[in-house]
């Protein structure tokens, strides 16, 4: 009786729609400004000249209604380079590398008074405003003359972009000094652990500093921070790492490979091959991809709490008809910070980068696998043969796996190994409970690691949600309990 019903239905529609004028529609058909934007934005690209390259390059951040942005910046940082190749964790080489850097104070007579300070994953050296670019910096309410937290009356602050940026350090934009051409996708990959090597050439043969007062950093720069600590345990006095961990975890690690397969799948990305050359000048950057790896990156940047109390479910508009386009005053948020993002930071540094946070691990056995590696690349590279084919490319067919081939106990103990060097260290470690791309757990976890209660040297910050509502990006906007927190701990002892 159902299906006789449904048929007779069907009858009586498809007879109306015969008598309706040929081409009409019984509703009109949606349409799509947003779609419309970014054809005209490709349009536009297509005339163009290259969006970024080692002379003109982006990413200084400044607060506006609580939000990080990040804008061009042709100027204000200062590049060391190093001429002596760099070997690398995962096989790979750099012949030579730039690292774009800024500081603000002093550097004492001793050189006991310098804090290098680590930026998160697309943020450039330029935490402060200076002379040289009175444009505000990231970090600009936390550091300053007389600052309760940066004091740059007191303390030398040291801040670079880092190896694998797009803001003046060597990256997959810059040329690969075997041809001439952008690295691209032929730039090696990297571990958290190379990245503090190249900063130590800074600190050590550039500034001459045996031992820094402080390594300071937040989310990626937290993981640089411990690092530091761990691969040069002589040469820092004191660590903080704000929304870091000890490892990265499964749950991160999605997020970030969701990110990566959306950019990864616009065409304009060209397997990393997308930066204009003279046989092929009409090459643009997959801003699209990269827009919506952003808007997914912000949703794990910011907490549910805060944009309940800040957006609600409201619309733009509740009278209109809802479209597909952003509607929501959320998506309208989203939308936003994907588009202003899309072409100021270049995607394959944001790619590397991202992996390069998937692979972050201070256990031992990842330490000992990076040192084989290194060394065996270090002997083919000293010995002429080539390393095309060779450090990227295993010949080894890789092995199918499900499941974890290490037990949750094992894998503890091994990162506690690996993390021995930091326990005679002043270490502050602070979490942030809204935070849902580093939970807070994770920094518990470094604390638990490394003694705990029975550690008086290590101190454990935990900001509750009533605390702060920014998650992950609590680090770039609270003054009181992050700032707080970071000042006290730099000025106990000093």
């Amino acid at each position: 009786m159902r299906s006789t019903t449904l048929l007779l239905a069907a009858k009586r529609f498809a007879s109306q729609g015969t008598s309706r004028v040929s081409g009409s529609s019984t509703n009109p058909a949606m349409r799509f400004p947003c779609l419309d934007k970014l054809e005209e934005i490709t349009e536009h690209l297509k005339s163009q000249k290259p969006f970024c390259n080692e002379s003109d390059v982006a990413g200084n951040a400044q607060k506006q209604n609580k939000d990080p942005i990040y804008g061009k910046v042709k100027s204000g940082f200062q590049v060391f380079e190093s001429d002596r190749p760099l070997f690398l964790d995962y096989g790979g080489v750099l012949p030579s590398f730039r690292i774009a850097y800024e500081t603000w104070g002093k550097l004492n007579n001793e050189k006991s008074n310098a804090i290098l300070i680590h930026t998160g994953l697309s943020a450039s050296s330029h935490a402060h405003s200076s002379d040289a670019n009175k444009q505000p910096g990231w970090w600009e309410d936390f550091i300053g003359y007389n600052n309760p937290i940066l004091d740059t009356s007191k303390w030398f602050l040291i801040c670079t972009n880092v190896l694998g940026g797009c803001y003046g350090s060597t990256g997959p934009a810059s040329s690969d000094p075997a041809d001439g051409m952008p690295y691209a996708s032929r730039f090696p990959m990297l571990s958290v652990q190379d990245i503090i090597r190249a900063q130590h050439r800074l600190i050590s043969e550039h500034f001459g500093i045996d031992k820094l007062y402080a390594s300071v950093g937040c989310s990626l720069g937290g993981m640089q921070s411990l690092c530091y600590g761990q691969q040069f345990p002589d040469n820092v006095q004191k660590i903080v790492s704000v929304s870091g961990c000890a490892r990265s975890h499964p749950s991160s690690i999605a997020m970030r490979h969701v990110q990566r397969q959306v950019l990864m799948a616009d065409p304009n990305w060209n397997r990393g091959f997308y930066y204009p050359t003279q046989e092929q000048p009409n090459r643009i950057p997959p801003h699209i991809g990269m827009k919506l790896a952003r808007e997914i990156a912000t949703v794990t940047y910011r907490s549910g709490p805060e944009w309940e109390s800040r957006f609600g479910t409201e619309r733009l508009d509740d009278e209109s008809p809802p479209v597909l386009c952003p509607d929501f005053l959320v998506e309208t948020y989203l939308d936003h910070q994907g588009e202003k993002f899309s072409l100021e930071y270049d995607a394959n540094s944001f790619l590397y980068l991202s992996k390069t946070m998937d692979l972050f691990d201070l256990s031992q056995s990842h330490l000992a696998r990076g040192e084989r590696k290194r060394r065996e690349t270090q002997r083919v590279y000293e010995s002429n043969e080539p390393l095309v084919g060779r450090s990227f490319v295993s010949d080894r067919p890789r092995a199918m796996k499900r499941h974890r081939t290490t037990s949750t106990e094992e894998a503890r103990a091994d990162l506690a190994r690996g993390m021995a060097p930091l326990l005679d260290k002043e270490i502050l470690v602070v979490g942030v409970k809204s935070d849902g791309l580093m939970p807070y757990w994770q920094q518990r976890e470094i604390y638990d690691l490394l003694g705990g209660d029975n550690n008086r040297k290590v101190k454990f910050t935990e900001l509750a949600e009533s605390d702060s509502l920014y998650g992950h990006d609590t680090f770039l906007l609270d003054l009181e309990h992050v700032g707080g927190s970071i000042g006290r701990f730099l000025r106990e002892g000093s």
